[in-house]
């Protein structure tokens, strides 16, 4: 019995033993060999500027599959936002920088996908394209500057000379900058882009006369089409007063005058007396200080109008007086105390205000860019004022500043410096708002009249700027009984073939009317809350980013930053600031026991 157990102890390591070897016996599967395909991009490192184009090469070895995937930050062909990149290796940058504006260029071999090779890309900001500068001359003191390319980033920046400008970013092909000029001279005008990769662009010079604009507009004679004694609407670089006699042509001119009816002659849509029981052309109006502000109500146009009150007089010139009849109504209005135009549209009286379809408020010593899609007392948001062939300066010998026309057929665009569209044509060809048309220079003039000399001259230093739909040519002007309407009929021999169409640029539509940032209203205080009827109060404000401000009611346009008001009943004032860019308001409450 003890042989048997003893056998099975025996059996029973033999077994135990068997599997333990079989166990150590085992075979594992091999790991896999190191990949022999090798990748290698070039360049490994790279800087790029966005929007720019970029070949990478790649060398493949180890395999007889050359091919490869190309991906940027891990996503193959690349996205929009980090760059794209095609299966030859060319890399497109983003338009605008991504955050961070690193990025890896990665190329996987399509036999071993465990094969691969990189590059590190640094993305720079584009360099900027300079196109053009508008205006091309300016007059010693402070300037504006509408600059137009290509490339231009948030950030840009105007240089004069070397001198920085304050400059506005519009959108990548249109800035604006303001500065002073203390010297004629030809002065280099670039743009900077900013870091990184900060790069300039070309110049273009900016000529400066000696010449400088009034400060003021004292010297205008008090009444009914009087003198402006020598002042001219608008600081002397305003786009009314620039002098175009050698902007670029519009490639689409010869097009634009074909539409329009090259055998069409200009109109002098004024002149003396009355026809049909109306005087011809628009009227304008000069007060001083001691005209008082005005009730203005809107029936139309109020969201785009701005708020009165006006020191309009009821007692102003309608267009078409003494029959105005039903036509635009316009009124026009010069304030030589304060230096503001104010326009009025659809013009009617109602016993000591006025009911009107739209108004305007104009600072004759700026650059008022109007809001942006805003009409005005012209369909183009234009101001009609300086727009106006006026007798006094025509018998100077000199007129400074382009001149309004109409036409009948206008599309969905605009042109600064006009803000607004109103189209009844939808043909490439029809005028967008602001268009600008130049007399011929090689136009002979010598066979006119002296005074219309004045103006044809004016047409080819100047031109005439697009203002609203009417008749085809039809020149503004204010009336004047001593006009010759006899030899402003002479004109009409002025055919549009004998103008030219400046180059057409910024050109606005739909989709690219600039935004912006409207003005910031830090506070509008008043120093009581709670008066006696009668009591002088002081309303004061903090604004930044603003063209010009008004309060209402009582007080309209202003320019300083506190006015003095002395209700007679409780009164909510309002302040309005108004930009490029749209308008914002505030509000105090002064309750009178």
């Amino acid at each position: 019995m003890r042989k048997l157990l003893h056998l099975s102890i025996v059996l029973l390591a033999i077994s135990v033993a068997g599997c333990a070897g079989a166990t150590r016996s085992t075979n594992q599967p091999p790991s896999p060999p190191p990949s022999s395909v090798s990748i290698v991009v070039s360049p490994p490192t790279a800087n790029i500027r966005a929007g720019d184009t970029f070949p990478f090469s790649v060398a493949v070895s180890g395999t007889t599959k050359p091919t490869v995937s190309w991906s940027v930050n891990g996503t193959t062909g690349g996205t929009t936002t980090s760059g794209t990149i095609d299966i030859s290796g060319n890399y497109t940058a983003p338009a605008a920088l991504p955050n961070p504006n690193t990025i890896t260029i990665r190329a996987t071999s399509a036999a071993d996908a465990s094969a691969s090779g990189s590059s590190s890309v640094t993305l720079l900001n584009p360099t900027p394209g300079l196109t053009g500068i508008n205006p091309a001359s300016v007059g010693t003191g402070k300037f504006s500057l509408m600059v137009t390319g290509s490339k231009f980033v948030s950030g840009a920046q105007v240089l004069f000379g070397a001198t920085p400008l304050q400059t506005t970013f519009i959108s990548t092909s249109q800035l604006t900058a303001v500065g002073a000029a203390s010297s004629a001279g030809s002065y280099a005008i670039s743009v900077t882009n900013p870091s990184p990769g900060s790069s300039s662009s070309s110049s273009i010079d900016l000529q400066v006369t000696g010449s400088s604009q009034p400060s003021n507009c004292g010297s205008m004679s008090i009444g009914q089409g009087a003198s402006l004694g020598g002042f001219v609407p608008f600081a002397a670089d305003s786009l009314w007063n620039t002098d175009i006699s050698s902007a670029p042509v519009d490639p689409n001119s010869t097009a634009v005058i074909n539409f329009i009816g090259s055998g069409i002659g200009i109109h002098a849509d004024f002149g003396a007396g009355q026809y049909q029981g109306s005087t011809i052309g628009i009227p304008y109006l000069i007060v001083g200080a001691q005209q008082p502000p005005v009730t203005v109500n809107f029936t139309a146009y109020g969201s785009e109008s701005d708020p009165g009150p006006m020191p309009v007089p009821v007692t102003a010139p309608i267009e078409g007086h003494p029959n105005p009849g039903t036509g635009d109504r316009h009124v026009l209005v010069l304030d030589n105390s304060n230096c503001f135009l104010y326009e009025l549209y659809s013009s009617y009286i109602s016993g000591n205000s006025w009911n009107v379809g739209s108004a305007a408020v104009w600072d004759l010593i700026s650059n008022e860019q109007r809001p942006y899609t805003w009409t005005s007392a012209d369909a183009a948001g234009l101001p009609i004022f300086p727009g106006l062939a006026r007798y006094d300066e025509v018998v100077a010998g000199k007129i400074s500043h382009a001149l309004r026309f109409t036409l009948q057929q206008s599309r969905a665009a605009f042109i600064p410096p006009a803000s607004h569209w109103a189209a009844n044509s939808s043909n490439a060809n029809a005028a967008p708002m602001g268009m600008r048309m130049r007399l011929k220079p090689n136009f002979d003039v010598s066979a006119y009249s002296a005074m219309n000399q004045v103006i044809l001259n004016a047409l080819k230093k100047y031109g005439m700027i697009m203002a609203d739909n009417g008749s085809n040519l039809y020149l503004g002007g204010a009336p004047d009984d001593r006009w010759d309407n006899n030899d402003l009929h002479v004109l009409g021999q002025v055919n549009a073939s004998d103008f030219e169409v400046i180059q057409m640029t910024p050109l606005y539509t739909q989709n690219t009317v600039p935004s912006g940032a409207v003005p910031q209203i830090t506070s509008f205080t008043t120093s009581a809350n709670a008066i006696s009827a009668g009591t002088q109060v002081t309303l004061s404000w903090l604004v930044s980013g603003v063209s010009y401000v008004i309060v209402s009611p009582d007080a309209g346009a202003v320019r300083s930053t506190s006015i003095t008001v002395a209700p007679a009943q409780s009164t909510i004032y309002t302040l309005y600031a108004t930009n490029a860019y749209g308008r914002i308001s505030a509000t105090v409450s002064i309750t009178v026991h």
